[in-house]
């Protein structure tokens, strides 16, 4: 398809700009912090664009061809939508906005557990193309029921999140009242004042709600019983037993979202997964741990011909991408910058944020004389 933005907001940097003039800093401060004292944020960035590409001017002339086959299906780029929790407090009817644009472009979009929209309108959306990140659930029963809608939607990917053991611990949120139980505060009602287009958009779609958890809950839930029930139902933490018995139960691709590390990735081997992405949940989890880049880049070079490796966490831009995939991974996924374009451009802000990844990426690739995006890590520096 033809790629075109809005030439107002050519990068993703513009688009965050954008977005912390439209919507409540509430909602912007969820979006855009980390935890603690924002370290390992702002490190997944820097360390990942500390890496550096050599170009091959003097090689013949390329066509780039950013086609990318993962688990059985050809994307028409090598990066994806990651799971965001809470999308339509950042921007009304978010999870559906992203999901259209990702058919629309044919890249793949992860629908969180927590997020704003149910499984069965996003598989609607995308024609059953979409993944499923699941917090797994204290409760069996609950998420066996979780896996049979899955199967229903024809849900081709399930991602396994384990990189939250517990909640982040994120002072803006906790200043704000969007920890668990959440509150309103006054001084949130005067944000929500004074971003009126936001305001007009959520009265229109209705307040955010858990979509894919209302089944499960009871009807008119107040603040704290909500607080209470997601404490509740998300206290299970995430282990080898519990792998083995979804991996029993689901018969698509199984990819296991949040390692960090070598022995985690040799544990998903041993259990038969098709995939990891490496992650630190954004920098939202552990601040004293390593970027997202340093953990991949040895798990990578170690696994890549036993496991899908991906990875999420610091890419913001098509640059971004070429880094990652020169570093070793497979695959990228982006959560923020797609977050920032909906909130800046609202129903256009999917296909805008797609559309400059795609064009950043094919520059990065045409300048450096790579035709192929797996073949981006011969133009590492220091490649070997």
């Amino acid at each position: 398809m033809k790629l075109t933005f809005n030439t107002n907001y050519p990068s993703i940097e513009d688009l965050r700009g954008k977005a912390i003039k439209r919507i409540p800093r509430f909602a912007f401060e969820y979006l855009d912090g980390g935890c603690n004292e924002d370290i390992n944020l702002y490190k997944n960035t820097s360390e990942l664009r500390a890496v550096e590409l050599v170009p091959r001017y003097l090689k013949p002339q390329v066509n780039v061809d950013m086609t990318t086959e993962l688990f059985g299906h050809v994307y028409d780029a090598p990066f994806g939508i990651a799971p965001v929790g809470l999308q339509g407090l950042m921007w009304p009817n978010a999870a559906e906005i992203l999901a259209k644009a990702s058919a629309q472009h044919n890249i793949p979009f992860i629908l969180s557990t927590v997020t704003t929209s149910s499984i069965e309108r996003i598989s609607e959306l995308t024609e059953g193309k979409a993944w499923f990140q699941l917090y797994h659930p204290a409760d069996n029963a609950l998420r066996d029921d979780i896996i049979k809608r899955l199967q229903a939607a024809r849900c081709p990917v399930l991602v396994l999140l384990c990189d939250v053991p517990s909640f982040g611990y994120r002072p803006r949120d906790i200043r704000n009242g969007l920890a668990m139980p959440p509150k309103m505060s006054l001084k949130n009602i005067i944000q929500i004042l004074g971003k009126p287009i936001w305001a007009l958009n959520t009265l229109f779609h209705g307040q955010p709600s858990f979509e894919t958890l209302k089944p499960y809950m009871d009807k008119n839930l107040n603040m704290k019983q909500l607080g209470l029930f997601m404490n509740q139902t998300f206290s299970g933490k995430l282990n080898e037993e519990k792998i083995s018995a979804i991996r029993d139960l689901w018969k698509g691709k199984l990819v296991l979202k949040g390692v960090a590390s070598e022995e985690d990735t040799e544990l998903a081997i041993k259990l038969g997964l098709d995939g990891i992405i490496v992650s630190n949940h954004g920098g939202r989890q552990l601040d004293a741990g390593e970027s997202a880049i340093h953990s991949m880049v040895p798990i990578a070079r170690k696994f890549n011909d036993k496991i899908k490796v991906m990875m999420d966490s610091g890419i913001r831009s098509g640059p971004d991408v070429a880094r990652a995939l020169a570093s070793g991974a497979e695959f990228t996924f982006l959560g923020r910058s797609f977050m920032y374009g909906v909130a800046a451009l609202g129903k256009e802000g999917g296909d805008h944020t797609i559309s400059i990844l795609k064009t950043q990426l094919k520059q990065v690739m045409e300048q450096v004389s790579c035709a192929d995006s797996k073949g981006l890590h011969r133009y590492l520096k220091n490649y070997s």
